[in-house]
């Protein structure tokens, strides 16, 4: 099973900033959409941002001005920004990944970075 490799989570203080990146096998063509999302303890795992293969872009209102997605396709290669970090951003973060052509749909998720905020 293909799984996608995560970088980047750590211990930040509140107001610091992350970087998270999130590679595909460069066998894997086509990567329509690229996304992460995040899990706090006890909570559902919540979409955080989206990308499309064409750079559109979608936050959840709790990040906007604050995350940045970005992709580079030459690299299967996502990235999430986490800038002014707060508490309540602590979770594990899950990169997502789907491809689709024709009438398949393949879906892929990374093993998860935990992100922990420190005040």
């Amino acid at each position: 099973q293909v799984q996608l490799v995560e970088s980047g989570g750590g211990l930040v203080q509140v107001g610091g900033s992350l970087r998270l990146s999130c590679a595909a096998p460069e066998s894997i063509a086509g990567i329509n959409t690229m996304a992460w999302y995040r899990q706090a303890p006890g909570t559902q795992r919540d979409l955080v941002a989206t990308i499309s293969r064409g750079d559109e872009t979608n936050y959840a209102d709790s990040v906007k001005g604050r995350f940045t997605i970005s992709r580079d396709n030459a690299k299967n290669t996502v990235y999430l920004q986490m800038n002014s970090l707060k508490p309540e951003d602590e979770a594990v973060y899950y990169c997502y990944m789907k491809r689709t052509a024709g009438w398949s749909t393949r879906e892929y998720w990374g093993q998860g970075l935990r992100v922990t905020v420190s005040s």
